[in-house]
C-alpha cells in the first residue's frame, strides 16, 4: 500500500469514527439525502410507468394505422331532436373507403366498422353492449386474440350469416353457467349464433365514469359481419333516451386505414384529409394518427421526467444544505480538536480531507439507503394500487450520483473553513 493510500485510509477511518460518536445526529443529517434520493427514484418510476401505459395504449391502435371516425357536425348537434320527420345524415360512407383504397398510395387494407349501441340478451340476462359490424380482417388490423372458437370469416360476410363473436367479459356476464358456443344471443329482433370468444389485446377491464365507483366495462363487444349489420339494422339508426328519440343515417362509424409501413403514414394523413374534404361539405369526420400521438407521448414523457426530476432534486438540495449546516456546526464544536491536530503536525490538506470524508460518507450512506427505499417504494405502490411503475437503471444512477455530488459540493465549504482556522486561536477555544 502506498503512503498516500495508507494516509487516505486513515482519514476515512477517522471520519467514520467521528460520525459514530454522534450516531443520532449523523442519522438525522442523512435523512434529507435519503428522502431526496428516494423521491427521485420513486417519482421517476411512477412517471415512467404512466408514460409506458400511455404509449402502449397508443401502440395498440397501430403505428401503421390511420383511424378515421364519423363525428356529428356542430350544426347537426344543435338541430338534433328538433325534427322528427327526417334523420340526421352525416359521417363516413362506403364510398369513402373505396376512394381511399383506390387513390391513396401505400394503402395496404381498409377496414370499415359500424358501431351500434344495443342490448344483447340470453335467457333472462341482458347487457348493454356495442355491436360492431366489421370484416374478418378486423382481427389482424386491430388485434384480437381468439380465446375459443373462431372469429368472423369471409363466408360469414358473403352469406350475411347471423353469427357473432363475443368478448370474454361479455360472455361471462351473459353465460355465467353455460357454454356460449352452444347457444345464440338476441340483439334487437334477431338471433346470432355464438361462434367464438375473443379478447382485445391488453384491453383494460373498465373505464371509471364520473359518479360511478366500479366503472363501465370496456369489453362488452359483439362482432358481426358487416353485411349482416347493414341488412339487420339498415342505414338509419334510431336512438331513444328519456322518452324522446333521434334518427341518424351513418353508413360507417369508423374506417381504419392500414398503410404498408409506418414511413408512409405521415404522408398519407394530409392526403386522406384532402380527399375526404372534397366529398364532405360538413365537418363530420376526424383523423387519429397513432404514430403522431406516440411521438407526442414520447415528448411529453421527456418533459414529465425533467419536471419530476427537478422537483425531486430540490429534496436533494435541501438535504445538502442540511449537511452543510451540520458540518459547519461540527467545525465550531470541534475547533479545539482541529487546533490539537494542527499543533501535532497535521496540514490544512489533512483537515480538509477529514471533514470532506465525513460529509461524503454521510451523503453516500444516505444515498445507498435512499436507493433501497426508492426501489421498494414503487414496488409497494404497484402492489397496493393498479398503477404501473418502472424503476430504470439510469434513475438509480442519477439519484445516487447526485447524492455523492451533493456530499462533495456542500461539504467542501465546511472542510475549507475548518482548514483555515488559526492553530493558536483554535487551541484557545473553549
Amino acid at each position: 500500500m502506498s503512503p498516500f493510500s495508507f494516509q487516505l485510509a486513515s482519514i476515512v477511518r477517522l471520519g467514520i469514527k467521528s460520525l459514530m460518536l454522534h450516531k443520532l445526529r449523523s442519522v438525522l443529517t442523512m435523512l434529507g439525502i435519503i428522502f431526496g434520493v428516494c423521491s427521485v427514484i420513486a417519482m421517476l418510476a411512477i412517471g415512467e410507468g404512466a408514460s409506458y401505459e400511455a404509449q402502449e395504449a397508443i401502440k395498440r391502435l397501430g403505428s401503421d394505422n390511420i383511424i378515421i371516425r364519423s363525428v356529428k357536425p356542430p350544426e347537426d348537434t344543435k338541430q338534433a331532436g328538433m325534427g322528427r320527420g327526417s334523420a340526421l345524415d352525416y359521417g363516413l360512407t362506403y364510398r369513402d373507403g373505396a376512394r381511399i383504397q383506390a387513390t391513396i398510395p401505400g394503402v395496404a387494407r381498409v377496414l370499415p366498422v359500424r358501431i351500434i349501441r344495443e342490448n344483447v340478451r340470453f335467457s333472462q340476462n341482458s347487457v348493454s353492449c356495442q355491436v360492431l359490424g366489421t370484416l374478418p380482417v378486423y382481427r389482424d388490423i386491430v388485434g384480437l386474440d381468439v380465446v375459443r372458437g373462431r372469429f368472423l370469416t369471409d363466408n360469414d360476410e358473403q352469406n350475411t350469416d347471423n353469427v357473432c363473436a363475443l368478448t370474454v367479459g361479455l360472455a361471462q356476464r351473459l353465460f355465467p353457467f353455460q357454454d356460449p358456443l352452444e347457444h345464440s344471443v338476441r340483439v334487437d329482433a334477431f338471433y346470432y349464433r355464438v361462434v367464438g370468444l375473443v379478447r382485445e389485446k391488453n384491453m383494460p377491464e373498465q373505464r371509471t365514469q364520473s359518479g360511478q365507483k366500479e366503472g363501465e366495462p370496456l369489453d362488452n363487444n359483439v362482432y358481426i359481419p358487416l353485411s349482416t349489420s347493414r341488412t339487420r339494422f339498415g342505414e338509419v339508426l334510431v336512438r331513444r333516451s328519456a322518452g324522446s328519440f333521434e334518427s341518424e343515417k351513418v353508413e360507417l362509424h369508423q374506417i381504419t386505414v392500414q398503410m404498408k409501413n409506418s414511413a408512409q403514414v405521415e404522408a398519407a394523413d394530409p392526403q386522406i384529409k384532402t380527399l375526404l374534404g372534397r366529398f364532405h361539405t360538413k365537418n363530420d369526420f376526424e383523423l387519429i394518427v397513432p404514430l403522431q400521438l406516440l411521438r407526442q407521448a414520447e415528448q411529453t414523457k421527456r418533459i414529465f421526467n425533467i419536471v419530476l426530476g427537478s422537483i425531486a432534486a430540490i429534496s436533494l438540495l435541501v438535504g445538502g444544505i442540511g449537511i452543510m449546516n451540520i458540518m459547519l456546526a461540527t467545525v465550531t464544536e470541534r475547533t479545539r480538536e482541529i487546533g490539537v491536530r494542527r499543533a501535532l503536525g497535521a496540514k490544512r490538506r489533512d483537515i480538509t480531507m477529514q471533514f470532506l470524508v465525513e460529509t461524503v460518507v454521510l451523503a453516500v450512506g444516505g444515498g445507498l439507503i435512499g436507493v433501497v427505499v426508492g426501489v421498494l417504494t414503487p414496488f409497494l405502490v404497484s402492489q397496493l394500487t393498479t398503477m404501473k411503475t418502472i424503476v430504470t437503471v439510469w434513475s438509480v444512477l442519477l439519484a445516487f450520483g447526485i447524492s455523492g455530488a451533493v456530499g462533495i459540493i456542500f461539504g467542501l465549504y465546511p472542510a475549507k473553513a475548518a482548514a483555515r482556522l488559526d492553530p493558536i486561536e483554535a487551541l484557545r477555544h473553549e
